[in-house]
């Protein structure tokens, strides 16, 4: 009784913090089940209504209710608007919906503390709200028990017109069957509109309902939807009983388990998400229902024979009749030589050429604007990282800041230790992260689509997490600063010189970039793209294809570890910002902004994204996150396949251009759609 009798107030606490999220995801699970937006910035309709409630509330009735009110209609319209925004993305995949919406979130972000300013705002409450009322022998506030019975209310009213309801109806219906929807009389359209309308205003009247117990700040729209995200797939999007469930326990662990396990609350979360997204994508696995083939001729020799029938069109019936590349196709190999170095001479140009470029900034940059470029380059790598996972892997990650992170941190360590030599730094944060990479691989690389995308989040927000409770290594919220400037070799001077520490990253960016582009086009890495084109054709002729997805997932850790590395040793400091999920979604868009297959783009993309958050916004001081999110929303309409992507809408044989990897997320029955 008396451990009962201690916890009995955060448990409370518990509950009101789960109906909370239950409201907010209620509206998440809405817009991505139903109307199949992955919306990420619904944390930000939350904070429209939550800010807007705020500013309304002067301590009286009226002024609570019309808060209520207007958070509720600002955060629909909002809903409404995010619908005609994301409907040029159908068909593009999941992956343009979250950078687009990302977008949006900094954009309102930005706007919201523009007109609310940037500090936490308080919320004035009536009188009789605004006290303590007895709960078993205990004083708890008034309100909380209120919102409690408010939250239930809303809950029940919105599962009764879900599913009672002729409006239920033809919102299931969107989701089931559209075109059966159209063919009596509704336009599935407005249905679309509607649904993330109601979206919105779910999230709105959340927000005003929760000010006065997660006060608008900073912060706040990205933890309620982080917390929302766990929610949503812990409870799946079948069942509202079951999301209601889910955002009790995600209540409890966030309040009771603080108090009760400290020290394993901030895993516990996003822990669980993990592990239900791995169950779910191991269990909705097909088996696979032919035996394995005899493996093929050499790859070598399958891509030599390739080669030669491309370049010379006449001989390819010789090569078909040959059956194998014998001594014709040798000799038709050696005399393709010349035009193969054009081909090769070609594809190097635009490198050379942008090596070339960066070589020559040192003479043409000022000290501040070349540790920028140092960054760049930094950032660059850990697109590069990110391209090799998504264009060419097809694993779509918003996680890769962990190996990153693993990578920077291990470098920063190493420095205050005394390692200082540069390529011992390079070296041993390259095996750390991928020594990483491999633990956390072999969960990923057995997902596909929105499922990738939402594991490897919570392997980020782990990471995340780590790094604020092991102070002793990584400093915590205070970050790392202090240590021993790296040298660029054994026995040389620390460099602390900007032009020094610029030439050095660009240096080891160079080899990265060359080691990764020897890999990619070789036969090792056109298996890699055949594995992400034609899984299932690659299974039935015998390729171990998640072997090959867990080399990349390790390959690309190591790379991610290199650019964690470069971070530390251009700043001279690391701190928990340069790891978060901000940067992640920076390497995403940077990948995606470059063409999702190309390692020169992706270096364009974060020196495009370096320059905008960094040098422009210097220009317009406080408004980086509007910059940035316009470059976010600008990316996904105007590059759809990228700086260096193909502008022709069909590739070959009527085949789909590369640009956004489509994330599918398979039909379900009447309840939207489920996360695989």
């Amino acid at each position: 009784m008396e451990l009962l009798d201690a916890h009995l107030i955060p448990a409370v606490d518990g509950v009101a913090y789960g109906l909370l999220l239950f409201v907010v995801a209620a509206g998440l699970s809405l817009a991505f089940g139903t109307a199949g937006v992955l919306n990420l910035s619904h944390g930000t309709l939350y904070a429209i209504g939550a800010y807007t409630a705020a500013g309304l509330s002067d301590g009286t009735w009226a002024g609570l209710l019309l808060g209520l009110g207007a958070g509720t209609v600002a955060a629909c319209a909002a809903g409404a608007a995010l619908s005609a925004a994301t409907l040029p993305l159908a068909g593009r995949g999941h992956l343009a919906q979250a950078l687009l919406t990302f977008g949006l979130a900094l954009i309102g972000g930005d706007l919201l503390i523009q007109l609310f300013g940037a500090d936490e705002l308080p919320v004035r409450l009536p009188a009789v709200l605004d006290s303590s009322v007895t709960l078993l022998g205990h004083r708890y506030p008034a309100y909380r028990l209120v919102f409690i019975v408010a939250a239930l209310l809303l809950a029940a009213c919105g599962t009764w017109v879900l599913t009672r309801t002729r409006m239920g109806a033809a919102v299931r219906a969107c989701a089931d069957d559209p075109q059966m929807l159209a063919a009596i009389g509704h336009n599935p359209r407005t249905v679309h509109t509607g649904v993330l309308a109601a979206a919105g205003a779910l999230a709105g009247a959340a927000g005003a309902l929760g000010a006065p117990i997660i006060g608008p700040g900073p912060g706040t729209s990205e933890n309620v939807l982080m917390l929302s995200l766990v929610v949503i797939v812990l409870g799946g999007l079948r069942s509202l009983w079951a999301t209601f469930a889910a955002a009790v326990a995600v209540g409890e662990v966030q309040t009771l388990g603080v108090a009760v396990v400290p020290h394993l609350a901030p895993y516990l979360l996003f822990a669980a998400m993990a592990a239900v997204l791995v169950f779910r994508s191991r269990s909705e696995r097909p088996a696979q229902a032919h035996p394995p083939a005899p493996p093929g001729p050499d790859p070598l020799q399958r891509l030599g024979s390739h080669l030669a029938a491309r370049l010379h069109p006449a001989d390819r019936g010789d090569a078909a009749k040959a059956g194998t590349p014998g001594k014709d196709a040798t000799s038709t190999l050696a005399r393709t030589r010349r035009p193969v170095r054009r081909v090769v001479s070609r594809r190097a140009a635009p490198l050379l050429t942008l090596v070339g470029l960066l070589i020559a900034l040192p003479a043409v940059l000022d000290p501040y604007s070349l540790s920028l470029a140092g960054s760049a380059l930094a950032l660059g790598l850990l697109a590069l990282s990110v391209t090799v996972l998504t264009g060419h892997a097809g694993l779509p990650t918003l996680g890769q800041t962990a190996p990153f992170a693993v990578g920077a941190y291990a470098t920063a360590n190493l420095a205050a230790a005394g390692w200082t030599a540069g390529p011992l730094q390079i070296v041993l944060s390259a095996l750390a992260a991928a020594g990483f990479s491999v633990l956390t691989g072999a969960v990923v690389v057995r997902a596909r689509g929105t499922t990738v995308l939402m594991i490897t989040l919570a392997v980020g927000e782990l990471t995340g997490a780590a790094v604020n409770q092991f102070t002793s290594v990584t400093g915590g919220s205070d970050g790392l600063v202090g240590f021993p400037a790296t040298r660029a070799l054994w026995g040389g001077e620390g460099m602390t010189e900007e032009a020094t520490l610029y030439t050095y990253a660009l240096a080891v960016t160079v080899i990265a970039v060359a080691v990764t582009l020897l890999v990619l086009r070789s036969p090792a890495g056109k298996l890699l793209t055949g594995a992400r084109s034609a899984e299932a054709r690659m299974r039935a002729s015998g390729h171990p294809v998640g072997r090959y997805l867990l080399v990349a997932h390790l390959c690309a850790g190591a790379l991610a570890g290199v650019g964690g590395s470069l971070t530390v040793t251009v700043q001279q400091y690391l701190s928990p910002a340069d790891v978060g999920f901000e940067i992640a979604a920076f390497a995403l868009l940077a990948a995606v902004i470059g063409g999702t297959t190309s390692v020169i783009g992706a270096l364009l993309g974060a020196g495009l994204i370096v320059i905008t958050r960094d040098w422009v916004a210097g220009w317009w001081p406080g408004h980086g996150p509007l910059l940035l999110g316009v470059l976010f929303v600008a990316a996904v309409y105007v590059l759809p396949r990228g700086l260096t992507g193909p502008r022709a809408g069909h590739g070959r044989n009527g085949a789909p251009d590369e640009g956004l990897p489509a994330t599918s997320v398979p039909s379900s029955s009447a309840g939207g759609k489920a996360l695989p």
